[in-house]
């Protein structure tokens, strides 16, 4: 009797009157039971399969290590070892709904041929990959040969015990096809930190190059060109020749205020000499808004931190000045336990956003390349809270690492 015909019955049956109780309530075969028992029927031939290839590559791989094949072939069978994980993961995806994350790309720490071979040889995630598919044999032919039998004997418990076997394999997959843990996020991370560290290392040269290609660089071509004319007039013209030189001074003048305004945009000498507090009064100075500064730090960070916290500040200070509107504003700077805390308010319009494409997104992409972090609570019409947390750094530790 099918499914349909015995709900029928047990409806009739209670219209009826009958004394007798209805079957215990159960689980529907829905459309997720269906794909669950699917994937426990599946598990025998692609862990058969899976089982062989990883026994007789490793097997082989190992037992001929000393000679020339015997590496290149474990490394084979190791990358090997990746695909089916990857096959395995979109099974699972695909069959009991659970998606796990992709493993990182596998790169090669080492140059050349052999550092490629070891770098493969080594793979924590390739050798989990590998132990997933050596355990799962006898496992497959567990889940398979209940499942068959419920489906010819089982029918009323079958949708609970393909439940429960499907979440040991959802659990099993769990454990061995996913990334290695915090640690294998974290290299990722750091990959892609690295990246945004290198873009804005190379956008600040650009910066910098732009600068003194159109300032000071075209002042001084342009001075070095009066000079030589008012040399040739020093004795035809001594007046005119006078004149020049004069403009010349001034021009010289400039000329060294844009180079002290650019070296002050690479690293300005107050924070090399006397501190964040000191060099954040000075930038808030420049403030087109009235800003106070408090800075209660127990000692000066590392230098490499200092310089991120100066110019995290004068970035959103100058945001301040240009588009809040504001009236005044103030910035807090202190340590707590190992982080450096920096925040920077103002009484401005709000609507401030750290969403794609804006400067404060990649404020905080470049605060993320140092384990940094920038929080933003600006609602329309204000005020604006903007926190950045840093790592901190002592200053000795960081040059007893050098």
């Amino acid at each position: 009797m099918n499914t349909r015909a015995r709900n029928e019955t047990a409806h009739e049956s209670a219209e009826d009157g009958e004394s007798r109780s209805l079957p215990p309530a159960r689980l529907a075969f829905g459309a997720a039971t269906w794909k669950e028992i699917s994937h426990l029927l599946l598990n025998l031939p692609v862990d058969l399969l899976a089982f062989a290839f990883v026994v007789i590559m490793l097997t082989l791989g190992l037992g001929l290590s000393v000679t020339v094949i015997g590496l290149p072939l474990l490394a084979g069978g190791l990358l090997g070892c990746r695909l089916l994980g990857r096959m395995e993961r979109a099974r699972v995806r695909g069959l009991l709904g659970v998606s796990i994350e992709e493993p990182r790309r596998l790169r090669a720490r080492e140059t050349g041929v052999l550092g490629r071979l070891w770098t493969t040889i080594k793979d924590p995630v390739a050798w989990r990959h590998a132990l997933y598919f050596f355990i799962r044999l006898p496992w497959g032919v567990l889940t398979f040969t209940l499942t068959v039998v419920m489906l010819f004997l089982g029918w009323p418990v079958l949708p609970w015990a393909a439940r429960g076997l499907a979440n040991a394999d959802r659990a099993m997959a769990r454990a061995l096809l996913s990334p290695s843990d915090e640690l294998e996020r974290r290299i990722a991370e750091l990959e892609s930190d690295r990246g945004t560290v290198v873009d804005t290392a190379a956008a600040d040269l650009r910066r910098i190059e732009r600068d003194l290609h159109d300032g000071a660089q075209a002042r001084l071509v342009a001075l070095a060109m009066d000079l030589g004319l008012a040399k040739e007039k020093l004795l035809e013209d001594p007046d005119a020749a006078a004149k020049m030189v004069g403009e010349a001074h001034g021009e010289v003048k400039l000329a060294l205020q844009e180079l002290r305004d650019l070296a002050r945009g690479i690293h300005p000498a107050v924070l090399t000499d006397r501190g964040l507090d000191a060099a954040l009064s000075s930038v808030a100075a420049r403030c087109t808004v009235p800003v106070r500064v408090s800075a209660d730090l127990p000692a000066r960070p590392a230098a490499a931190i200092e310089g991120i916290a100066y110019f995290t500040v004068s970035e959103l200070l100058t945001n301040i000045s240009k588009h809040s509107g504001a009236r005044s504003g103030s910035v807090d700077v202190w340590r707590s336990d190992d982080r450096l805390l920096i925040q920077v308010r103002d009484d401005g319009r709000g609507g401030a956003s750290a969403e794609a494409g804006s400067g404060l997104a990649g404020l905080a992409e470049r605060l993320g390349a140092v384990d940094g972090l920038l929080v933003v609570h600006s609602p329309a019409g204000g005020p604006t809270t903007i926190t950045a947390e840093l790592p901190w750094r002592d200053r000795e530790d960081a040059r007893a690492a050098r």
